[in-house]
């Protein structure tokens, strides 16, 4: 790991987190959150070129990701006047409910704001704790900002979700763990969003064992923290463009900053794809469900985006809240990546007795009839035929072009030339 200094007037790192800090964050935390598994992967793996691979599954932590740890943390040591008073928070969804229950254990009135793009899950999960929940914004740091307006006109305490030296110390118990579960770890992979997770972890590392890697990784699509290094300073960004909405920061802020340029070795940045990817064979084989920001991480190290050769690696797993339809579209689209899954449109003669051949030849070669839906009829349309569109599952990409090679006019049924996706 680096370690070069000040920057611009900018604090230090040691200035605002020390290991001593993290271990007394762990103090406070025991019975209060999961010492979360470490689940070893040989598939991972083979596919990586890496000796392991551990999955650090805090998608299996209390709310659903790691951010209770940071909450509780922070909210511990509130004064009894501020404590009385009641906190606010901004959050894309996995703070919200951290704050939510920290604030339930400690009894502590909480209120949250929340973007439009926040999935519904993580805002009920949120109000089941006890918080107020109210939606604000397109975006994260517009949430952010009415969040500091509220904070101000009703006397609250403000909970940071990333930028505080408490929320960073709680994160990197994540690190304390791994350490003890993971004692030959050469590289670790942790997503970036604000950065309080990786700046936690960092921090104990780079105390325990400085040859450790660190890599942060974020969404191409929220890609900040690579520009502030390179440039020395922070980079905002206007806009996101990410269905990882956990890590869809548009910069660092000064404390993360200092603690990132100090202590991270590198930043990568992964597709929305990739995590699709990520997220279907973390169902698939590991058998857990992620977000797409916690499956960041494994999408970097699967992608090749990180060259982990004969190296042990700890991939950070950091959250599993998700709405079953959306883990069902992110592996849907993971499946059309890695080949094993096609949406096509076809026409079929002599409605609907040719959806029983239809039905009948897909199964006969082995395959899935995921979806079929009668499609809107276009000019290019024989009006002899009825267009549907399917959804045919199979084993990989030579497994679905037989399948729909065997569908064809000899059984009354052609693949139209307007496919949806090949």
């Amino acid at each position: 790991m680096s370690s070069e200094g000040t920057n611009g007037g900018l604090p230090t790192a040691d200035d605002i987190v020390t290991a001593d800090d993290v271990r007394a964050a762990r103090e406070r935390l025991e019975g209060v959150v999961h010492r979360t598994p470490l689940d070893r992967s040989t598939t991972f793996a083979e596919r990586s070129g890496a000796t392991s691979v551990g999955l650090k599954l805090e998608n299996m932590q209390r709310t659903g990701s790691f951010k209770s740890r940071g909450a509780y943390n922070t909210m511990a040591q509130l004064s009894p006047e501020e404590r009385e008073r009641g906190v606010v928070a901004s959050s894309a969804g996995n703070h919200a409910q951290g704050v939510a229950l920290a604030g339930r254990l400690l009894e502590v009135d909480t209120t949250i704001v929340v973007p439009e793009v926040t999935p519904s899950a993580k805002i009920e999960a949120t109000r089941g704790y006890g918080a107020d929940v109210v939606v604000e914004g397109d975006i994260y740091e517009r949430s952010y900002e009415h969040a500091l307006e509220l904070a101000d006109e009703e006397n609250l305490s403000f909970v940071h979700p990333f930028n505080d030296e408490a929320i960073i110390a709680g994160q990197g118990t994540v690190g304390l763990e791994l350490l003890e579960q993971y004692p030959e770890l050469d590289t670790v992979l942790v997503s970036i969003g604000g950065g309080g997770l990786i700046s936690g972890i960092a921090t104990v590392l780079e105390a325990r064992d400085p040859d450790v890697r660190v890599v942060g990784v974020q969404p191409e699509g929220a890609s900040h923290a690579k520009p502030s290094l390179e440039r020395g300073e922070i980079h905002e960004l206007s806009d996101v463009d990410t269905v990882a909405e956990g890590i869809a920061d548009t910069r660092l802020l000064e404390k993360t900053f200092a603690v990132v340029r100090e202590h991270v070795d590198d930043v990568v940045s992964v597709s929305d794809r990739e995590m699709s990817v990520a997220v279907t064979l973390l169902a698939e084989r590991a058998k857990t469900v992620a977000e797409t920001a916690g499956a960041a991480p494994l999408a970097a190290l699967l992608s090749g985006t990180v060259d982990v050769d004969d190296e042990h690696v700890a991939v950070v797993v950091s959250g599993g809240n998700v709405n079953l339809s959306e883990h069902g579209e992110l592996t849907r689209t993971g499946r059309m990546e890695l080949g094993r899954y096609a949406e096509v449109r076809l026409a079929i003669a002599d409605w609907p007795t040719g959806v029983e051949t239809l039905t009948a030849t897909v199964e006969r070669h082995g395959a899935e009839l995921d979806v079929l839906e009668r499609a809107r009829r276009t000019a290019t349309d024989d009006p002899n035929r009825t267009p549907v569109t399917v959804g045919v599952a199979g084993s990989g990409p030579e497994h679905l072009s037989d399948v729909l090679n065997a569908l064809d006019e000899r059984n009354g049924i052609s693949v139209a030339e307007d496919t949806l996706d090949e």
